[in-house]
């Protein structure tokens, strides 16, 4: 049975737009004009339990409204939702102690207090014991690498610790359901690996579902096995990760190192495929999927090959053209 169930979810917002100048302000004081934008239009998936699911798309995409719906700060214009057996925008007592959403952009944790203190105030929201508190504390602050900043005020924590903290406060009464929203948004690289690999040891370990949007392909790759794309408030691609290059890529990349390519001019190498790039000892090249080993043959019998290399197009080049289209 899914954990999270969602069918035909949209939300329509109404924007009022307002005329430029003096005259404009009056004349909307008695006849208003409104834009109305689908931030989800119809948004249907399912997550089974443990599943660890990104949630990609460009800024503007319905991403953010989606996960809010689903841990129900924002009620839905029409479609529905049941989250581990729950409507979350009925924000029943039961729902609410069984999720948690961590928002990249947003604090939980009070400014001015310890991080300790923050923590100590949710366990008693959450009715969690003593023993169970410092047990969990113990053990994610030791993964995170912050046991030593747990007495230290937020606002003097940096932005990778106080995300840390965030992890910690979010996860501290063992939720069923995660969700996540870009919780690597402005970390260096050491705190996006560990916050990654804290992520990924949680769900092993503790099988929580969790649904993940990042802007970072670092995160998605490292991290999920499924991703759903999601532009315009529609979704239009929902599988494996690995499906998004068969699928949206229709060439790979081939890349040959020879003595030299001086002697072959780029009309000639072009009939192969778009020339990416050329130096003097190595070119690379785009070809269609269809054409690579003819290709490949070709190079081979033509140029004074000393090796050659094929990839696929690295998947964030393939996730760039998607949003542009």
């Amino acid at each position: 049975m899914p954990v999270i169930e969602v069918n035909n979810l949209t939300k329509a917002f109404r924007t009022y737009k307002k005329q430029q100048g003096f005259c404009g302000a009056v004349k909307g004081l008695f006849h208003r004009q409104y834009d109305q934008t689908l931030a989800a239009n119809e948004v249907s998936f399912k997550i089974e339990p443990g599943e660890l699911v990104g949630f990609l798309g460009p800024n503007g995409a319905g991403k953010t409204t989606t996960l809010k719906m689903l841990a129900g700060l924002l009620y839905p214009t029409s479609g529905s939702a049941k989250v581990l057996g729950y409507t979350p925008w009925e924000r029943a007592d039961g729902y609410r102690r069984q999720f948690a959403l961590v928002l990249g952009q947003k604090n939980q944790l009070w400014w001015d207090l310890p991080a300790r203190e923050s923590l100590e105030l949710n366990a008693k929201i959450y009715g969690i014991p003593k023993d169970r508190f410092e047990r969990t504390v113990a053990e994610m602050s030791e993964l995170l690498d912050v046991k030593d900043k747990l007495n230290v005020s937020v606002r003097e924590l940096s932005l990778g610790e106080r995300m840390k903290m965030e992890l910690i406060a979010s996860l501290l009464h063992q939720p069923k359901v995660l969700f996540l929203d870009e919780p690597t948004i402005g970390l260096d690289v050491t705190s996006q690996k560990t916050v990654r690999d804290f992520i990924r040891c949680h769900n092993a370990e503790r099988k929580t579902t969790i649904l993940l949007t990042s802007h970072y392909m670092a995160d998605i790759q490292a991290l999920c096995e499924r991703v759903i794309i999601i532009d315009h408030g529609k979704i239009f691609f929902d599988g494996k990760l690995g499906e998004i290059v068969d699928r949206f890529a229709d060439f790979k990349v081939i890349t040959i190192q020879c003595a030299s390519t001086e002697a072959h001019p780029n009309e000639d190498l072009s009939r192969f495929g778009e020339i990416v790039e050329k130096t003097p000892g190595a070119i690379t090249l785009k070809v269609k999927r269809d054409r690579v080993i003819p290709a490949c043959k070709s190079l081979l019998d033509e140029l004074p090959v000393t090796d050659i290399d094929i990839q696929e197009v690295p998947i964030e080049d393939v996730i760039r053209q998607i949003f542009a289209r």
